[in-house]
């Protein structure tokens, strides 16, 4: 047994520290379970004929919702005390969408069917933007300043690992079962819901403590209550510390065309492999685990490069990897091809993901975090809002290997946005006069 905890956590943690590390990779398998549902709702909407734009929603409705609620609910969640309540709430609110998904099918039929799970999904999109500034707080909390890499590697491994084995289950599955189409898609979502149960019960059991920010009292001498900011007083209080710290903007302003990029292409993948590949459920289940186990390895190899080498160099070097990926992609129909390329990316997504992930808990000063991460999250849905539907009419107007080109270019865009300071510091070393003698 106490092997297994050192395996499970660091040595120097007390017990409240230890039980929360645990209960972050426990809960990473029931997230793991669910989350091997996901790859499959755009392909169900695809095979119960839905069109580019109709799939594309998928990704571009909580995009919307999350640019309209991430503020407020930053807002919001920057006043609770008890953020892992809502952190477990919004994560079982979410994944329980996939079972409404399979348990819809039994009453709509063809084009109702389509727009009835996409109106499920609609509703969904209200947990998922509360759960994604609520995972951020939550995980960095666990995680502490000096742990964040190896918290997410092992809980990022966890659930990759997971959702790679429950994915290639049910790809072969739902390959072996294909005439008995929705019904075979039905019962998948509704069994691999389950995961957001298991997810509930592990994470009410964490116990975090958020640092008080910093308040200004509106009281004068003699006053009970303070009163209520107005609409302008309360939007120019939630924006003073965020346009105070110009690494973070800088950071935001560089992550924010890169992702620009990445969400354009999300919808085009599941229709070029349905349409144009015409590849079987089994392959596609095959190419989303090459791409989720290879994460897994990436993880352990950007963490140990995360001691050697600094931050900069990583997202150069994964957002260079991820970026040349939609390029590659257009340049094959071959399922093995794609199973290998998918490989390719997860190990360079692994490491974009541990960077981008430390490099925001970094520069979020820690008493507002809720406020730094709700303003993060507005930029990438907005990002995730326009850019597939760009993505999608590019497709339409220009053929799928138009919108993945795009989509690389607006990547590598990026990589050369963050790679600039370390290419300014080259040439002033080249410029440099040297001192002889």
């Amino acid at each position: 047994m106490s092997l297994l905890k050192r395996i499970a956590a660091p040595p120097d943690l007390n017990t409240g520290e230890r039980r929360n590390y645990i209960g972050v990779q426990l809960d990473a398998i029931g997230v793991g379970i669910a989350s091997a549902a996901a790859p499959y709702l755009p392909v169900f909407l695809a095979r119960l004929g839905a069109t580019s734009t109709e799939v594309g929603l998928l990704t571009t409705m909580p995009a919307l919702t999350g640019l309209i609620l991430a503020i407020p609910m930053g807002r919001f969640l920057q006043r609770q005390k008890n953020i892992v309540r809502w952190y477990s709430m919004m994560r079982l609110s979410a994944i329980l969408g996939y079972a409404l998904t399979g348990l819809i099918a039994f009453l709509l039929a063809e084009q109702a069917l389509v727009w009835g799970v996409l109106g499920i999904w609609a509703l969904i999109t209200i947990p998922q933007t509360i759960l994604a500034i609520t995972f951020n707080v939550v995980m960095n909390a666990v995680a502490g300043k000096h742990s964040r890499y190896e918290l997410m590697t092992r809980r990022w491994s966890i659930l990759g690992l997971t959702t790679t084995l429950m994915g290639l289950i049910t790809g072969q599955l739902l390959t072996l079962n294909n005439d008995a189409f929705p019904l075979n898609f039905q019962i998948a979502f509704i069994l691999l819901s389950l995961g957001g149960v298991f997810s509930a019960i592990i994470t009410n059991r964490i116990k975090i403590d958020l640092p008080e920010p910093e308040v200004t009292s509106n009281l004068t001498e003699g006053d009970e209550v303070a009163p209520r900011l107005g609409i302008q007083e309360s939007i120019k209080a939630y924006f003073k510390p965020i346009l105070a710290n110009r690494p973070f903007l800088s950071f935001m302003s560089k992550r924010l065309v890169f992702l620009f990029g990445s969400t354009l292409a999300v919808p085009l993948f599941p229709i070029f492999y349905v349409k144009q590949v015409q590849a079987t459920d089994g392959w596609i289940g095959i190419i989303n685990n090459a791409l989720t186990f290879s994460l897994v390895l990436g993880y352990f190899f950007w963490t140990r490069i995360s001691r050697r080498h600094s931050s900069r160099y990583i997202i150069i070097l994964t957002t260079l990897g991820v970026g040349l990926y939609p390029l590659f992609v257009s340049q094959t129909m071959q399922p093995w091809v794609l199973a290998i390329l998918a490989g390719l990316v997860g190990f360079f997504q692994g490491g974009l993901d541990l960077v981008f992930f430390d490099e925001l808990m970094k520069l979020a000063p820690p008493a507002y975090i809720p406020t730094f991460i709700s303003f993060a999250q507005s930029l990438q849905y907005l990002s995730t809002m326009i850019s597939p539907l760009l993505g999608t009419a590019i497709a339409d107007q220009f053929g799928l290997t138009a919108g993945f080109l795009v989509s690389s270019g607006m990547r590598l865009l990026g990589c050369f946005l963050f790679g600039l300071p370390l290419l300014a510091e080259w040439v002033k070393q080249i410029k440099r006069p040297v001192i002889t003698g």
